[in-house]
């Protein structure tokens, strides 16, 4: 059998995984079960009146269970994959963002803005980058499969080359050829990607991850917890700023009384 049906074969079975665990799953004529989302921003972007921000996506769906106003313990609690996360371990400031490889928000916000964040405030101590999949379309759903096959070394890189190329391998239909070519530049093989597909259990663990941040209150992408609270919108470096100066003033009375 040629490559391109190993990988169909093996997208198929692991697209039921993700079906079984996520919801706005339907099934194909050619007998796949495909993830599919009505808040798809990337995939349908010139859609009229469009707005990745908007809650009625994921409100819409019955019986979804939404913490509001979670705590920063809630949204911090461990999931069942190892968080991906660049900073130190107790940076004053903490930035959850929830992306899809689809989304050209988070593209745009990787680009721009990424850069500055992990010189300024990254590097320097002061914030805690994490990084939570929220894949939105069947495309993302593959090639998140694709990040987590990854050496956790390489996450970032993989990340940032599937945002950078979104033209080369986003489309209505799943492209897995051109997803492994992404892929394969930090250095996952055929075999891997294939294998991953086939990952039951780990692809269990991606779906808990989306699973997780809907209880949490996202709607969408780019969603990002600053501190523990929910912003549903893009953010900048104004934003950062704001929660860093909030933090060094909240810490300004400890500092205060052990000088004493």
């Amino acid at each position: 059998m040629r490559r391109s049906g190993i990988v169909s074969t093996a997208l198929g079975l692991a697209l039921v995984g993700l079906c079984l665990t996520l919801s706005g799953c339907s099934s194909m004529g050619n007998g796949l079960a495909v993830l599919t989302s009505v808040d798809d921003n990337a995939q349908t972007p010139d859609k009229a009146g469009f707005n990745p921000f908007t809650q009625k996506s994921e409100t819409a769906q019955a019986a979804r269970e939404v913490i509001l106003n979670p705590t920063l313990a809630e949204v911090m609690e461990p999931g069942l994959l190892p968080e991906m996360s660049w900073g130190r371990a107790d940076a004053p400031v903490t930035v959850v963002q929830y992306a899809s490889l689809t989304c050209r928000y988070c593209r745009r916000f990787h680009l721009e803005t990424y850069p500055q964040l992990k010189s300024e405030f990254i590097d320097t101590g002061k914030v805690r980058y994490i990084l939570r999949e929220f894949p939105i379309g069947k495309s993302s759903g593959t090639a998140t499969i694709a990040l987590r096959c990854a050496p956790p070394d390489k996450y970032l890189a993989l990340y940032s080359k599937f945002l950078d190329q979104q033209g080369s391998w986003v489309s209505q239909d799943v492209r897995t050829d051109q997803i492994l070519k992404v892929a394969a530049q930090v250095g996952v093989t055929g075999d891997q990607f294939n294998a991953c597909l086939n990952d039951k259990e780990m692809i269990t663990k991606l779906s808990q991850i989306k699973d997780r941040g809907r209880k949490l209150g996202v709607i969408g992408t780019p969603n990002y917890f600053i501190n523990g609270k929910l912003v549903k919108s893009e953010i900048g470096l104004g934003d950062i700023r704001l929660a860093t100066i909030a933090a060094e003033t909240r810490a300004l009375p400890t500092l205060a009384a052990k000088s004493n």
